[in-house]
């Protein structure tokens, strides 16, 4: 079966069931999980300064929609391998935040309750192909205060990992009020590395930490679940660059979740999200007043025919492996 569908990243040319304790994430048993695929990216202190230089205001504010490509055929080869229910509990972290409430549903909206979403969601940057792209991603809960979740196309796509990766947290039109963190580890699953297969489209990133604070310690992180119920509330998160957005602003989008019954194995929500919200959260449990709940999925997908549907992969087995494997790695 043959469906057309655009992965939600933006580019332009490039210029030159356990509940963990609060104090954070441990690791579980993942003898049994795959490896994920993983390539260094700026793991030296000159290669981070490079990168970070590299970032102008200018370069992040010209990103255009990526034309990235879809299955060609119905996926039948894998689906996500299923485990025991495991969860990670959000971290607060220093800088307060709003309490206003949001609607219960909302199909792209922008997300003016303030709150720890607010800093721990931010745009991603990165170089893939000579362009320079944009996705979305998370601050999460991890042992290293330092693992960012995001889309399999975020950190590689068409065989090649991308470069010039950074992670910029609460950006707001420009700004960047909790400063820009270069990525020192990228990993995603074996399924993306191998066939770029969308029922597996979730990767990770490891920053270094920035003026001697890891990220966590900063803007804190958001909980982290797998291997849940399907069909559950959930509130979506990004930063939609291609029209009628244009990048500047966070936009949320929540309701039940659904099972994709056209060609993946996905979750579903109702979301007119664009291209640069790839990579944004999909969170169980959302605290409208806090701002905070728990990661279990990311933005991924839409399919052409069907614009105000989003889709999002199932956090199994495959994912969690590449959790444990991000907050497991040194980020200096």
């Amino acid at each position: 079966m043959n469906r057309s569908f655009t992965l939600l990243s933006v580019a332009t040319l490039a210029i030159g069931a356990a509940l963990l304790p609060a104090g954070g994430a441990q690791a579980a048993d993942t003898r049994a999980r795959p490896k994920p695929a993983q390539q260094a990216a700026a793991d030296t202190t000159s290669e981070q300064r490079q990168v970070l230089t590299y970032w102008t205001e200018r370069r992040m504010e010209a990103a255009q929609p990526l034309d990235a490509p879809g299955p060609k055929q119905k996926l039948t080869a894998a689906e996500p391998e299923q485990g025991s229910a495991w969860t990670a509990p959000p971290t607060r972290g220093q800088a307060g935040g709003g309490v206003d409430l949001q609607a219960a549903r909302s199909s792209g909206e922008t997300w003016t309750g303030g709150g720890a979403v607010t800093r721990t969601t931010g745009r991603v940057f990165f170089t893939t192909q000579g362009r320079n792209a944009s996705c979305s991603g998370t601050a999460v809960t991890s042992a290293n205060k330092s693992v960012v979740m995001t889309a399999g196309h975020c950190v590689k796509m068409n065989g090649a990992f991308h470069t010039n990766w950074v992670f910029v947290p609460g950006y707001a039109g420009g700004n960047r009020p909790f400063g820009t963190w270069a990525a020192t580890r990228l990993l995603t699953t074996q399924q993306w590395n191998a066939r770029e297969d969308v029922n597996f489209d979730v990767a990770a990133a490891v920053v270094a930490p920035l003026e001697g604070r890891t990220l966590v310690d900063v803007v804190g992180g958001q909980g982290v679940a797998f291997n849940q119920q399907r069909r559950q509330q959930m509130y979506a998160f990004g930063y939609p660059a291609a029209a009628p957005y244009d990048g500047s602003k966070l936009i949320y989008c929540s309701g039940r979740t659904f099972d994709d019954f056209l060609a993946t194995d996905d979750h579903g929500l109702t979301c007119n999200m664009t291209g640069g919200s790839s990579g944004g959260p999909w969170m169980l449990n959302f605290n409208e007043s806090t701002g905070l709940g728990t990661q279990n999925s990311v933005n991924s997908f839409k399919y052409n025919f069907a614009p105000n549907w989003m889709f999002g992969p199932y956090f199994g087995n495959e994912a969690q492996s590449v959790y444990q494997a991000a907050q497991s790695a040194n980020a200096l």
